[in-house]
């Protein structure tokens, strides 16, 4: 339905310091001056109208200019507002660069935390910070944005557009591969669960959702990904149950059935097997 460009498999370069390049970054129309653009990093959504750009999240530093270039492609307003989906360099990467732009950067309050015990530099920093909800009203949008707790992160926000049926649900949605979870920085396979529930409770058969990595998908792809979230998780349970080792449970090969279709990612199986067992054993 949706044009599909090249999906980001970088979810943990943030982790282990990876630099991205600027370029390969593209912007496709959603729905109601609402955008993606893909490339180098996290989806990013555009709102872009009258009442200037709202943004959610910035990739990488070095891609800054191919972004703003590619936002001035469907608009001539400025950046007014940006919205961290969570602490990530591939989703905050360009929080400096636009900070010192002048642009207002909105997130949940572990997301300032995470970035300042990481020495990120003060303009990269969230200048607003909310704890459970916080909206926006602007291009003709109600854009609510909420925690969704101890899921991908600690810190991490989904953002509904309610009239347009859009919602950006960062990276607790891989779109078509196997997911990181973070469980060092607070993130949980239940607190998955909880934010993918979340959004099947409001979204209904037209609602588009934006993942935080892969294509822009819809209610169908955000059920096969709880699908099988549940199945891999069923597999790995008895094995921990029985006391065994990461090891053991990788050379079980618990994902087998799901790894031709979902381990073509970032992640291949036996990475998102380890995920898996940090996540469910924290």
């Amino acid at each position: 339905m949706y044009k599909t460009l090249k999906p980001a498999l970088i979810a943990a370069a943030a982790l282990i310091g990876v630099a991205v390049p600027a370029g390969a970054q593209e912007i496709s129309a959603i729905k109601d001056g609402i955008h993606v653009i893909q490339g180098k990093g996290g989806n990013i959504g555009v709102s872009a109208g009258a009442d200037g750009v709202f943004m959610i999240d910035d990739q990488f530093a070095p891609a800054t200019e191919t972004i703003l270039d590619k936002i001035k492609s469907v608009s001539d307003q400025p950046v007014r507002f940006l919205v961290n989906t969570h602490f990530h360099r591939d989703h905050t990467g360009g929080n400096e660069n636009l900070g010192k732009a002048g642009v207002l950067i909105f997130a949940h309050d572990n997301v300032r935390e995470r970035l300042l015990g990481g020495n990120a530099p003060a303009a990269s920093l969230p200048v607003v910070t909310f704890n459970d909800t916080t909206t926006f009203h602007m291009n003709g949008q109600t854009i609510e944005v909420f925690h969704t707790e101890a899921a991908h992160t600690d810190g991490d926000a989904m953002i509904r557009f309610r009239e347009a049926n859009v919602i950006h649900m960062g990276d607790t949605f891989f779109n078509g591969f196997y997911p990181f979870i973070d469980a060092k920085s607070g993130g949980s396979i239940e607190g998955v669960f909880a934010a993918i529930d979340t959004v099947l409770d409001m979204a209904d058969a037209d609602t588009i959702i934006i993942p935080g990595h892969g294509p822009v998908g819809d209610r169908d792809d955000l059920i096969a990904y709880r699908d099988m979230l549940t199945k891999a998780r069923g597999s790995i349970s008895p094995l921990i149950a029985d006391g065994k080792t990461v090891e053991d449970i990788v050379a079980a090969k618990p994902t087998a059935e799901f790894d031709s279709g979902w381990g073509g990612g970032f992640l291949n199986p036996e990475r998102f097997v380890r995920v898996m067992h940090a996540a469910m054993t924290k």
